[in-house]
């Protein structure tokens, strides 16, 4: 992953895909370290209770997989586009409740969006993903071998959809109809709530689509990337984020002039076919 890492910062370097705000390496060493905790509590807890809930729930034939009478690799393709589909819906709450949100924010208010931002998150939240990791591969009867895949595939898509990289307009419409993309994925980091508040998926874009969340038409030109109420200097500094989801919170989506961020000439079409520049 570490390579995968590295040859995408090269890449997004190259061949950027928006201007950047800040300084890029005060924004590496921030998001590393963030990143560094999450992969400690990854590795720590999540990954060992996920593999020792699937265990279980394999040793005791516990789970929906298990009641379909199918050979492993029927069940290995249903277990992983299970797991991504919950995942979207997991990631969905994550936005729509409050308390989440105050975790999950950490990861929005990086006023850039690159490939250093995929692990940027709040310890707590992924402490707290641990619950819905455990009846996730419990419930649906999810295989260690399946679990793991899907892990690796997971890393190696939030790496790809938050990279910086401007791909060829056409290579990126093509994509989309099966993946999450950078132009996709960069609408959900958008300054504008009802931009954030779509485009969930993170392997497969159909989740979107099947559950009209999906938006396109919004030009890479057009995107400001960061919340409203978090685009201080201050807002971005280690501790500052350790502290974030604990303190009082500003209005997420008002600049600090007190004035909404709000799209003015924004089409109300979401085509699916639509991926503008």
């Amino acid at each position: 992953m570490a390579a995968v890492f590295s040859l995408l910062l090269l890449l997004e370097a190259i061949r950027p895909l928006r201007r950047r705000k800040r300084a890029l390496g005060p924004r590496l060493a921030l998001n590393l370290c963030l990143s560094a905790t999450v992969f400690a509590a990854g590795g720590y807890v999540v990954r060992p209770v996920a593999l020792w809930g699937a265990t279980w729930a394999g040793d005791r034939a516990f789970g929906l997989l298990h009641l379909l009478p199918v050979p492993f690799w029927a069940q290995f393709i249903c277990g992983f586009l299970l797991m991504d589909l919950t995942f979207y819906y997991w990631h969905r709450l994550n936005h729509t409740r409050a308390l989440l949100w105050r975790f999950h924010n950490v990861h929005h208010v990086d006023p850039d969006l690159d490939v250093s931002t995929s692990f940027r998150f709040h310890l707590g939240e992924i402490l707290y993903s641990t619950g819905f990791r455990i009846l996730q591969v419990c419930l649906l009867g999810i295989a260690p071998l399946t679990y793991v895949i899907y892990e690796l595939v997971f890393q190696g898509a939030t790496m790809f959809h938050h990279t910086n990289l401007k791909l060829p307009i056409r290579l990126e419409r093509l994509l989309n109809k099966v993946v999450v993309t950078p132009r996709m994925h960069g609408v959900h980091h958008s300054v504008i709530g009802q931009e954030t508040n779509s485009n969930y998926s993170v392997i497969f874009s159909w989740w979107d689509r099947m559950h009209r969340s999906l938006r396109l038409n919004v030009g890479q030109a057009d995107l400001i990337i960061g919340v409203p109420g978090y685009l201080l200097p201050e807002d971005n500094r280690f501790f500052s984020l350790l502290k974030f989801p604990f303190l009082r919170q500003r209005p997420y989506w008002r600049w600090p002039s007190g004035k909404a961020s709000v799209r003015k000439a924004v089409a109300e079409t979401t085509d699916l076919g639509l991926m503008v520049e």
